[in-house]
């Protein structure tokens, strides 16, 4: 699963690297500890090419009444994200991408605390998650909502949790956001072993209200 990341690239270098317009309105970087329901950023293809814009973390099929009328869908599971209703249609015709520098996973000790780790991309470059979205509510309080596409985990990551995000490559970025034609159902697949390291982190990232760049260092015994 993924339930935590963090964003530290400024937004123009972002909109360039994703070749996409940049919203006017996009959410503060560098932000080290990215939680449910934050806005976040997102690359999205259209008729005048992608843009890259902020979304609220917590997908809200059309049929909520209020955000809280169901579960907080903050991941959609690649195995059965065809088959959900709430995510049917996504599937199908709004997937995204969801922008990171790295994201955390827990492990437990044998005491029972939990212990973070911070997971990126070995050749530190951002991690582009694969993504579905959907706007929801009324005109006027109408707001776009994301949820990110998870898999088995790969078997380097599986030491940590047995679910991961599912990353894209940028020559696979087309095919997800439907630039490509159809067939990104071949994508939903775990990562190739070699493309992520992790470290263990200070415990502070287990409240959701920590914040700063210490979250993301390497824990030194």
């Amino acid at each position: 699963m993924c339930g935590r990341f963090a964003i530290t690239l400024q937004n123009d270098p972002l909109a360039q690297m994703f070749e996409a317009r940049p919203a006017n309105a996009l959410p503060m970087v560098p932000n080290y500890n990215v939680c449910p329901t934050n806005q976040v950023h997102v690359v999205r293809s259209g008729e005048n090419g992608r843009k890259l814009d902020a979304l609220r973390w917590g997908f809200l099929p059309h049929w909520y009444k209020s955000e809280k009328s169901g579960p907080l869908l903050i991941n959609a599971r690649a195995e059965t994200l065809a088959d959900k209703p709430a995510f049917q249609a996504a599937c199908r015709a709004r997937r995204c991408l969801v922008v990171a520098t790295g994201f955390y996973e827990w492990t437990t000790s044998d005491q029972g605390a939990r212990l973070p780790w911070y997971i990126h991309r070995q050749d530190n470059a951002p991690i582009a998650f694969a993504g579905v979205w959907q706007d929801w509510g009324l005109e006027s309080e109408r707001q776009g909502t994301c949820a990110i596409v998870t898999t088995a985990a790969n078997q380097r990551l599986s030491a940590i949790h047995h679910r991961m995000p599912l990353i894209l490559e940028p020559a696979d970025w087309p095919l997800w956001l439907g630039e490509a034609g159809r067939g990104a159902a071949r994508l939903m697949t775990p990562g190739a072993e070699d493309v992520l390291a992790f470290h263990r982190t200070g415990r502070a990232v287990n409240s959701n209200r920590a914040s700063g760049p210490d979250l993301i260092e390497a824990l030194v015994s």
